[in-house]
């Protein structure tokens, strides 16, 4: 069963304030990715054609972990990703489809780096950072390039912020000589998707054409640290607390 009461022990539920999840997903824990939110970001937020190039970044987080892998199923040319960890960069290209993955590195400009990977452009941007990756990405589009913005980290995270405000200064000039589209996407987007995922992710989990990158913390009393460390980028993929 799933709800929206948050973390906790128990919960009383109203009648149809919960839903009942089925067999479909061989892991239990699985029903917790953020693959729907991927999937339907390229699917429906950038209509993602066969041999595009792909561009994710916090590429080994919760979405770009599963983003990554999904860009390749779903037919992409191409797919590059951002990571501030070499481990996680090495991960990434190993284990999780990225074709390659560009490190951010404080004082070298990240710009020059994503052209080196994407010498031909990009297609598709699924954006979970915003700020200087951003900007970047609108430097080395290709026209009629679809941008996904699913989260701004950079500027939620940034030092005196309070986490409801991302501000960023883009090239307005290239967004329309290239014609690029951009368009916020979110849990409102997943309307319909659910059932579809469910479906696909059962079929491709058992048959090892994609797997669901977590780390599992044991326990209640652990759950704020738990929050902590996805917050500080200690852990690769999704991070769920079993209670």
């Amino acid at each position: 069963m799933s709800h929206w009461l948050g973390w906790r022990e128990y919960a009383v539920v109203p009648a149809g304030g919960y839903t009942l999840l089925g067999d479909e997903l061989p892991d239990p824990a699985a029903h917790l990715s953020e693959g729907p939110l991927a999937y339907a970001a390229l699917t429906r937020g950038a209509g993602l054609r066969s041999g595009e190039t792909v561009f994710v970044s916090g590429g080994a987080g919760a979405v770009g972990s599963m983003a990554g892998q999904l860009a390749g199923l779903l037919g992409a040319g191409r797919v590059i990703g951002s990571t501030g960890s070499a481990e996680k960069a090495h991960r990434m290209t190993e284990s999780l489809g990225y074709d390659a993955a560009v490190l951010r590195e404080p004082g070298a400009p990240f710009a020059a780096r994503l052209a080196e990977a994407a010498p031909d452009g990009i297609d598709v941007f699924i954006d979970m950072v915003g700020g200087e990756q951003l900007r970047a990405a609108v430097a080395v589009a290709r026209p009629g390039a679809r941008f996904v913005l699913v989260g701004a980290l950079s500027g939620q995270l940034a030092e005196g912020s309070r986490g409801d405000s991302a501000p960023v200064e883009i090239d307005l000039f290239e967004v329309i000589v290239k014609r690029i589209t951009m368009r916020g996407f979110g849990g409102l987007d997943l309307q319909g998707v659910r059932s579809e995922w469910d479906r696909e992710f059962g079929r491709w989990l058992r048959s090892g054409k994609i797997t669901f990158p977590h780390v599992r913390i044991q326990g209640m009393d652990n759950a704020a640290r738990a929050l902590h460390e996805v917050i500080g980028g200690r852990h690769f993929g999704m991070v769920v607390v079993e209670v």
